[in-house]
């Protein structure tokens, strides 16, 4: 029997037990057998396409079966080599030139060299690319200063930029940096997704929709062997579900644990890992239309919420209130000096009068669950509760997480006043670039579904993007930190510390900066 059918039928056989007795019970608890970790994810992956995806529910899947040049190094945000040895910059910022690991193969077992790195990008940034159509790709925002990538030899690539772009190693280390097979894209098309192929310690073994993503140990592999024969990803929506099946012994880990649902994992049996990083949870106001084209209302929303309750009472203490777009982890481009909005429903009331809108009706999209969105539906509850107490009529419409970015990410135009959304990102660049922006507007290709629009701020972000000395940097992200806090295009509301819990059958599993799941080390008793 293959470790796959093995894999398959322990699932469905622990499944039907737990739907059986329908409570949690201790003999569960050695349900999952040994050498197979199962992940339970707050949500089923849109694609394993990493240039066709933008969320970290997805990519957490994807660093397992993929490889960039470079990687984000082990418990930071640093660059490391990965599938390059090596590289060099030139003197004036705009080319980079790496060599290449030798003897690496992908999965299918195509060689990995410098042509199919140009492949890649070329693929993402190259409209006339045969296999551009297999996007869209979201997220090629990142590598939008790249000119040109050359094929110097098998093992050197050189990407020239059109100006220096100083987070374009980090870019490299984000997931859509990963590095697909070109065979497996020209065999499979746009169903490439669906049958992913990369050069990582795992393989791709299956995915049954809306059940699991099966991948496997890569026996092939260039590197350390991983310490698993076999992962499975299984979505389950539902917090308490997944509170619930982690009980039973249904699932060896999970990821987001809510925070009134961590005093259940204290003991020998469990383990909670957490861990801070670059993470911030807004409202996306419609700057566009609406009671929140005018300033003073959007101000006003800062105001009215209660944040600090938010923090304490629903998420119990696991965030800090946000001061702004930019997360503290970002230590040297962080503004200190700027304060949160404080809870003031007198001064929102007084700026809503200001401005003509009270008791304006507003429509709030809330996702049930979905990468770094806490405690949704508790959340948008209480600040439905808080928009009430100074005279706004809000009405919450609840999406599943992919579905909700369908509606979020192409804009709230006649959709919506405001959105639920959290980012992980990799550079103070990232964020504010892809959705605050006039040029990253929906209909431009970006994320800004508010329609923020401040030339300032627009003019600040393309000077930081280019400047290479980092103090330089520092005080141009500050400054936009300043001008944003005062438009006030969101509402700042958390910044969270991830966190994960697993069975103590599981070892050397840590969480990473970056949000992203590093499992290849991880061992499964």
């Amino acid at each position: 029997m293959s470790l796959f059918t093995l894999t398959r039928r322990t699932l469905m056989a622990a499944a039907t037990s737990m739907l059986a007795l329908g409570a949690v019970s201790a003999p569960l608890l050695a349900q999952t057998p040994p050498g197979v970790l199962i992940v339970g994810q707050i949500a089923e992956p849109k694609a394993l396409d990493p240039a066709a995806v933008t969320a970290v529910n997805d990519f957490r899947i994807l660093v397992n079966l993929y490889e960039g040049l470079v990687r984000y190094k082990p418990g930071t945000l640093e660059v490391e080599p990965q599938l390059a040895t090596s590289w060099e910059i030139s003197e004036d910022g705009t080319e980079y030139t790496f060599t290449l690991r030798e003897g690496v193969t992908f999965h299918d077992g195509t060689p990995f060299d410098a042509a199919a790195v140009k492949f890649n990008f070329d693929r993402m940034l190259d409209e006339s690319h045969p296999f551009h159509d297999t996007g869209p790709f979201p997220l090629a925002f990142f590598f939008s200063s790249v000119e040109s990538t050359e094929v110097v030899d098998d093992l050197t690539v050189k990407f020239t930029l059109n100006a220096p772009y100083a987070p374009f190693l980090s870019n490299l280390a984000y997931p859509t940096g990963l590095l697909v097979s070109p065979a497996a894209v020209e065999a499979n098309g746009a169903d490439f997704g669906r049958s992913p192929v990369g050069t990582g310690p795992f393989k791709f073994a299956e995915w049954r929709s809306n059940e699991a993503v099966v991948i496997e140990k890569n026996a092939d592999y260039w590197g350390d062997p991983a310490g698993t024969d076999a992962v499975v990803f299984r979505p389950i929506t539902d917090a308490n579900t997944r509170v619930a099946e982690m009980l039973a012994g249904g699932i060896d880990m999970m990821v987001e644990v809510p925070p009134t649902a961590l005093s259940q994992f204290q003991g020998d049996d469990f383990t909670v890992v957490e861990q801070a990083g670059p993470h911030v949870w807004f409202l996306i106001l419609n700057a566009k239309e609406g009671p929140f084209a005018d300033k003073k209302v959007r101000q006003a929303a800062n105001y009215a919420i209660n944040k600090e309750a938010i923090v304490n009472d629903v998420l119990e203490g696991t965030a800090d209130v946000a001061a702004g777009p930019t997360p503290p982890a970002f230590a040297w481009a962080y503004n200190e000096a700027l304060d949160p909005y404080p809870y003031d429903p007198e001064k929102a009331k007084a700026l809503l009068a200001e401005a003509g809108a009270e008791g304006a009706d507003l429509t709030f999209f809330v996702t049930e669950g979905g990468s770094g969105m806490l405690d949704p539906i508790s959340m948008g509850t209480a600040i439905q509760a808080d928009l009430a107490a100074v005279g706004l009529d809000v009405k919450i419409e609840t999406y599943e997480w992919n579905t909700f970015l369908g509606e979020v990410n192409p804009g709230l135009e006649g959709k919506a006043d405001m959105a639920e959304m959290a980012w992980m990102t990799n550079d103070p660049d990232t964020l504010p670039y892809l959705a605050l922006r006039t040029d990253a507007w929906p209909d431009k290709g970006g994320f800004n579904s508010g329609y923020y629009s401040n030339p300032e701020v627009d003019a600040l972000l393309e000077e930081a993007r280019t400047a290479t000395d980092q103090t330089k940097r520092a005080e141009l992200y500050q400054k936009m930190q300043e001008i944003v806090q005062e438009d006030a295009p969101w509402v700042f509301v958390a910044n969270w510390k991830q966190n994960a819990v697993t069975s103590d059958r599981v070892e050397n599993f840590e969480l990473e900066p970056s949000f992203l799941l590093q499992l290849s080390s991880v061992v499964k008793n």
